[in-house]
């Protein structure tokens, strides 16, 4: 299915070759984090996945045109744009048929990387059930994509914005893996235990990538989560965090802030408020995931070819 996304050079030559390919979303950079830290950061995740052996696919919309692997001057443009449109399942067909421009969010970054013929992919932390959902229904597409495309994602869990113990309900209703790296904990994004026993456990690349081959051979459909914990060193512990999630949820409440908009504004706002340091500690946690993506490609790579 490559015929339907376009390749950049370096993209098309790995894959041709069977070398190892890791997908990143470009929702990071548009909505993830401000200017210059965005483009900083996009710049070194691919620096980090090439340096690891690995080579990194950026995916986004451009004019239409669905795009796995951006060079430094579309990385540019994304990272000064405003406006640009959040992509996912529901409306990325829709923004290729008009031939917009958008960024692509977990579940819409999971379906090109599939159409590329990509496995793994590296983000920050993939969305869920929002709190209150009860009420809302505001549950990310990222769960229900997860059980659907046969994609590895690579995250420090679920971003602790969000209901955990629900997000983790709705994805053992899918189907779901969600296989915790190292620890029996499961992480909350920048905090490296949720306070809640993750489903799964797998210590080492070699057997993640084991457990995607198995679910191919055995023909279940979907991917895996693997919830890799942010680095001890740039951890902030959920207990300091709680409050400050409080308050920035109470506003995003009081304004009104809904659907799309929620998380970047809890995002950016809970930003201000730790006076920077979960910025911070997203950089540290994005490069750690690009690391052992680019570590699990290349395992695939070497059983396939094996």
């Amino acid at each position: 299915m490559t015929e339907t996304v376009d390749l950049n050079a370096e993209v098309a030559q790995a894959l041709a070759e069977g070398r190892p390919v890791v997908a990143l979303e470009s929702t990071i950079i548009t909505h993830g984090m401000p200017y210059p830290e965005n483009l900083e950061t996009a710049r070194a995740v691919e620096a980090e996945i090439r340096s690891a052996g690995a080579t990194p696919a950026t995916i986004a919309v451009l004019d239409g045109v669905l795009r796995a692997g951006l060079d430094q001057a579309d990385l540019e443009a994304l990272a000064r744009a405003k406006g640009v449109a959040k992509l996912s399942r529901a409306d990325l067909a829709v923004a290729v048929a008009t031939g917009r421009t958008g960024s692509t969010t977990v579940a819409a970054t999971m379906i090109v990387a599939r159409l590329a013929g990509i496995d793994v992919f590296a983000t920050g932390g993939i969305g869920g059930v929002h709190k209150g959902a009860e009420e809302s229904f505001d549950i990310s597409a990222d769960l229900q994509e997860l059980a659907q495309t046969a994609v590895t994602v690579v995250a420090a869990g679920a971003k602790a914005i969000l209901d955990l113990p629900k997000t983790l309900e709705v994805l053992e209703t899918l189907g779901v893996p969600v296989i915790a790296v190292g620890q029996d904990a499961f992480p909350a994004f920048w905090s490296r235990d949720a306070g809640l026993a993750a489903p799964l456990r797998l210590d080492s690349p070699e057997d993640i990538a084991k457990a995607h081959l198995t679910r191919r051979r055995l023909g279940i459909p979907g991917g895996q989560l693997v919830a890799n914990p942010i680095p001890a060193e740039a951890e902030i512990p959920a207990e300091e965090l709680a409050p400050v999630i409080a308050q920035a949820q109470s506003e995003a409440d009081a304004r009104g802030i809904a659907g799309k908009a929620v998380t970047p504004f809890l995002l950016g706002r809970i930003t201000e408020l730790s006076g920077g340091r979960t910025l911070t500690s997203n950089i540290a946690l994005v490069l750690n995931n690009a690391r052992l993506g680019a570590a699990i490609a290349r395992e695939i790579c070497n059983r396939e070819i094996g």
